[in-house]
């Protein structure tokens, strides 16, 4: 559970980031996408979510932005949100606050949005300030599925979906090859399931009052 939904206690390490976003009115939850886009995965997820008139938003790795401007480009003209996960996906932890943001920077001048989530959700409480001071919103998550795992079945990505979901969750999947075996088969029957649960999917907001 530490992975799949982490703990208050680590939450309170980075204030003012988002984890989850309740709705007070509705069952919402948040469909999120890292590592794309790319080619061989990022136009599946796109006809799926369009088969279910659902929008998500898309951390992009701006490298890849870079390489695929044309699958970027349907990303943002199908109406879904996108976001900036640094230009190299850098691991926090092993870089110094400034290379960091620099590296988000870069991205950003590819991904126009002030939304940002670090890769692998590492990065350090000194590197999140300097971010936000830089005006970036940093979007952390409820539910991890793990579906990048070689550890995991497909159907314990679904099943993670299942037992940690709940309303407001900010639900993180990948629009990667590392994890299309596990996010083929869980995808589609999170969605059917979200669904029969009453949930409705919304974009990530660019900013807390929007």
């Amino acid at each position: 559970m530490l992975i799949e939904q982490p703990p208050h206690l680590y939450r309170m390490l980075f204030p003012n980031t988002v984890w989850r976003i309740e709705d007070p009115v509705r069952k919402t939850v948040y469909l999120t996408f890292d590592d794309g886009p790319i080619p061989e995965v990022t136009p599946w997820v796109l006809d799926l979510l369009d088969k279910y008139a659902i929008k998500a938003t898309f951390f992009c790795v701006g490298d890849n932005v870079r390489k695929h401007p044309g699958v970027y480009r349907r990303v943002i003209e199908k109406g879904h949100r996108v976001g900036n996960h640094t230009f190299h996906h850098l691991q926090g932890w092993q870089h110094t606050p400034g290379k960091f943001l620099e590296n988000a920077d870069r991205a950003k001048e590819l991904i126009d949005s002030p939304l940002f989530r670090p890769p692998h959700g590492h990065m350090r409480m000194n590197q999140c300030k300097k971010l936000q001071d830089a005006g970036y919103r940093i979007i952390m998550w409820d539910v991890v599925t793990r579906d990048y795992s070689r550890f995991m079945s497909p159907e314990q990505v679904l099943e993670n979906v299942k037992r940690y979901t709940r309303n407001g969750s900010v639900m993180v999947f990948h629009d990667s090859l590392k994890a299309e075996k596990n996010l083929r088969y869980a995808l589609p029957r999170a969605i059917e399931w979200l669904l029969e649960e009453g949930y409705s999917f919304e974009r990530i907001p660019l900013r807390k009052d929007t």
